[in-house]
């Protein structure tokens, strides 16, 4: 009988090489494969920390020191010019008729003023003069926590005034926590009655308690978190 071997010339007849070029598509099949549009794990952390949240989000500031550098830094120029320029006016309007400029809006005229800013609560200087120590004392001890740079102006300028305004109450006449303060702009009129007689001191800490009040109201608080309202999304 007859019996046909194959033989290792003609395709396909050797069964080692079949086998292998069978293998071949399951072994490419099976190796580690990723899909294109995923991202590594690293990568997508870093993603999703970059993405803006909504709601209520704390934004913190990496510059504590120069926010601390600026709020003092704005203190020291308002105090230094408010007390030069009290001094000025001292020396210059003592017994002086008051002073006119551009054509009667401003008047300088040296009055002393035992209350608060713009002649406000006459005769309660002593009470004054600790409210000023204690916001003193408040901005102070805030200063190292703040992570804003529009709250450190609008306390800068707050505390530069304050400061003034104290130096007034504890260093001049009558005495210590008695002592009446400096004004010398009016507005208007030589005599405060369209304006009150105000100082440097005054005009700073009404810009800086406006600048406190618009960060409020803008979501910005003293530490940095911004307060963003959520957006409502459109459901199909």
């Amino acid at each position: 009988m007859n019996t046909e071997q194959s033989d290792p010339d003609r395709p396909g007849t050797n069964p080692a090489t079949s086998g292998a070029d069978a293998s071949e598509p399951g072994s490419a099949a099976s190796g580690p494969t990723q899909s294109s549009g995923q991202q590594p794990s690293g990568e997508q952390d870093a993603a999703e920390q970059a993405e803006p949240a909504t709601g209520d989000t704390a934004v913190r500031s990496p510059q504590p020191r120069k926010l601390l550098a600026l709020l003092f830094g704005v203190a020291a120029v308002l105090l230094t010019a408010d007390v030069l320029t009290k001094v000025a006016a001292v020396a210059a309007l003592e017994n002086q008729p008051p002073t006119k400029l551009f054509g009667g809006a401003v008047y300088l005229v040296l009055v002393r003023n035992p209350g608060a800013a713009f002649s406000l609560a006459t005769g309660m200087t002593w009470l004054l003069a600790l409210l000023a120590i204690v916001v003193v004392g408040v901005i102070v001890w805030l200063a190292p926590k703040l992570r804003s740079t529009g709250w450190a102006i609008g306390l800068g300028l707050v505390l530069g005034g304050a400061c003034g305004n104290l130096v007034d109450r504890l260093f001049r006449a009558p005495g210590p926590l008695r002592g009446h303060v400096v004004d010398f702009v009016s507005l208007f009129a030589p005599d405060g009655s369209v304006w009150p007689v105000f100082n440097v001191a005054d005009s700073s800490i009404v810009c800086g308690g406006i600048l406190v009040v618009l960060m409020s109201l803008l979501g910005r608080d003293y530490d940095g978190t911004v307060h963003v309202r959520k957006k409502r999304e459109d459901q199909a």
